[in-house]
């Protein structure tokens, strides 16, 4: 039996394929993500998503999906899943499948009448390129396979209706035909193994349904451009179909096939799974290197960046992308800041604590360095910027007070990673001194001192350490409650705020923490009590009368859960320092215990992959994007950092 398997009896129960989802991408940042069966239930479902250079640098769905319908021996079966408003289903194409399976990539096993035959599903590694391959595995007379093009040429973030402007013309190719519905698009080429015939039949299907979307708050309903009909027969029992920008050899899709076949990572157990799962984040793209925060829904996030690197590059050997990604991100590097979302003219530089992760995960990468002198040569001059505008100020209210803390915010501003907004208004307001974004802050000047003493920087160690030296002794007056036994979240003033949330956990975790080992085993304590779960680690504790336990809703609803108690599973990685910090040898079995929780999420939500949240009460259901960086990253981080220790 294969480690990613489903049966017939999952499979045409649409409740149970319909909740589970699958995701195939390429290193350059094109994907195709649906549920188990293909039945899309988000806008951001499609068979082929691809960037658009030309437009916004975002992801663009172009083609939703292909209705299918195989003949064999003149008999027809519909072999799609399609969703109409109104909740109605139509064709229901699973009630042929057999059995599913992804241990290498999403293969299909179908029955038809009396004929068994497979369809498997392959993204190339580095090509904005879908490839299919049917299979008939018994002996027929004739066969031949019809497919009805679907497009959308929009946004992942948006939808599309009938409209007169879209162009419903077509471009003949070999074996296949092209499409391009509007200016600037990319292009879409479908071609076939075998000779086509084509019908050429503009039409507009309408009313399709996505019903995540109207239980998420949105809208759900779009209208899908069906320009016509290819069909190809099926000889020697095989037929490929490609989908790509540009148009091929068709004698090459084979080839192509095979060759892409042996690169790809095994997803036969557990840690091939997070593997798999971290290579499908790294997007190579127009002399870039970026991590993709989460799919189907996220770009490039500054601080999702920072925190997944080491576990998606270091915990898998990979150094050297571990520095082109952190020198790509240098480069957008402006006032000290890195952007959180966007890039260019639409960057967003609202986030506090990117710069001081960016500091976290250098100093991981240094752990791995062979010389460390080198790493100041090379980034001395960066971390040195970040530090000087902190000090002096920089971008919304970011500024060093007097007493060397780090102060951040103002009204409306979410700058931390607890960001939720609604109607303009933080849900965690958290205005002033974080305790994360201090300890991160400490620790990032430490560490520049460690490496500017090996450089014989002896400047910058004359300035910077006097700023260190009574940071502890003011870091616990301000944050420190002997009463209360843990640390405030964040304090303003006069005011502290002492709700119980794991920001106060990642003041242990780091190499120089302002706190003492006593006050790092009470908030560890305090963390293993009330926000550590099987799943993960809780925004909040669920003993606050603010707490949520469930993450569902409209945006509103969701964003006001989404840092109240819902569960993080990206906060195992400060918690795996933490926890190996304090307790050494014998934290590790409460962290594999951990670790191996997850092995039941690869048949669930993501298939293969982790979510981006669960719920923070029983039986933490995943929530959120079916497959996190930042999330994958905290398990990989995790195993490598307990092999590391034995």
């Amino acid at each position: 039996m294969s480690y990613i398997e489903f049966d017939k009896e999952q499979l045409v129960n649409i409740a149970f394929s319909k909740s589970r989802e699958i995701l195939r991408c390429s290193s350059t940042g094109s994907f195709a993500t649906t549920t188990l069966v293909g039945l899309n239930t988000r806008k951001y479902h499609g068979l082929f998503i691809v960037p658009q250079d030309r437009i916004d640098h975002e992801r663009h769905v172009l083609v939703s999906y292909l209705n299918e319908t195989i003949i064999v021996d003149d008999m027809d079966f519909h072999l799609s899943v399609n969703q109409f408003q109104g909740g109605v289903i139509n064709p229901k194409g699973n009630k042929y499948l057999q059995k599913f399976t992804a241990d290498s990539i999403p293969t299909y096993l179908y029955r038809v009448g009396r004929f068994n035959f497979t369809k498997e599903i392959m993204f190339l590694k580095d090509s904005d390129r879908l490839i299919i391959k049917y299979t008939i595995l018994d002996n027929y007379e004739s066969a031949s396979i019809q497919f009805r093009p679907l497009l959308a040429f929009r946004s992942i973030h948006s939808l599309t209706h009938a409209n007169a402007q879209a162009n419903t013309q077509y471009k003949t190719v070999e074996n296949g035909v092209g499409y391009c519905m509007y200016d600037n698009y990319t292009p879409v080429y479908i071609q076939c193994s075998a000779p086509i015939t084509y019908q050429h039949q503009p039409d507009w299907f309408l009313n399709v349904e996505y019903e995540e979307e109207l239980k998420r708050g949105y809208e759900g309903v779009e209208d899908l451009f069906s320009p016509g009909l290819l069909t190809a027969a099926v000889h020697e029992k095989e037929l490929y179909i490609t989908i790509g920008t540009k148009p091929i050899k068709t004698e090459d899709i084979a080839k192509l096939y095979k060759k892409d076949m042996s690169h790809h990572t095994s997803r036969s157990s557990y840690f091939n799974c997070l593997q798999n799962a971290a290579e499908q984040f790294i997007v190579k793209r127009n002399g870039k290197t970026e991590i993709i925060a989460g799919y189907p829904w996220f770009g490039r996030w500054g601080r999702d960046t920072f925190i997944a690197l080491p576990g998606l590059t270091l915990a898998l050997s990979k150094n050297q992308l571990c520095k082109e990604i952190l020198d790509n991100m240098i480069a957008d590097m402006k006032d000290g800041l890195f952007p959180n979302i966007g890039e260019g003219t639409n960057a967003a530089y609202n986030s506090v604590d990117a710069p001081l992760w960016f500091f976290r995960a250098l100093q991981i990468y240094t752990e791995t360095a062979r010389s460390k002198r080198k790493i100041w040569e090379e980034y001395g001059d960066t971390m040195k910027k970040i530090l000087n505008a902190y000090r002096h100020g920089t971008l919304n209210n970011i500024r060093m007070l007097d007493n060397g803390l780090i102060y951040a915010g103002g009204p409306g501003l979410a700058l931390t990673w607890m960001d939720a907004v609604i109607d303009g208004r933080p849900v965690t307001p958290r205005t002033g001194c974080q305790v994360e974004i201090n300890a991160l802050w400490y620790n990032a000047i430490k560490f520049s001192l460690d490496l500017a003493r090996l450089a014989k920087d002896t400047d910058f160690t004359y300035e910077w350490e006097p700023m260190v030296q009574d940071f502890p002794t003011v870091f616990k007056d301000t944050f420190w409650s002997k009463e209360i036994g843990y640390l405030a979240d964040y304090v303003d003033g006069d005011y502290k705020n002492f709700q119980i949330r794991p920001n106060m956990m990642i003041a242990t975790s780091l190499p120089y923490s302002p706190i003492s080992e006593k006050i790092r085993q009470l908030i560890l304590k305090r963390t293993c009590e009330e926000l550590l779960t099987e799943k993960g680690i809780r925004s909040l504790s669920p003993n606050d009368p603010e707490y949520k336990g469930h993450y569902m809703g409209n945006q509103a609803e969701r964003d006001a859960a989404y840092h109240q108690g819902t569960c993080w599973i990206w906060l195992l990685f400060p918690f795996t320092d933490g926890m190996l910090a304090v307790y050494q040898k014998s934290a590790i079995p409460v962290l594999q215990k951990i670790l191996y929780k997850f092995d039941n999420c690869m048949t669930s939500y993501g298939i293969s992959t982790i979510a981006e949240i669960t719920d923070g009460d029983p039986p933490f259901k995943p929530n959120g994007c079916i497959s996190q960086a930042w999330s994958v990253a905290a398990l990989l981080y995790m195993k490598w950092r307990i092999e590391r220790y034995k």
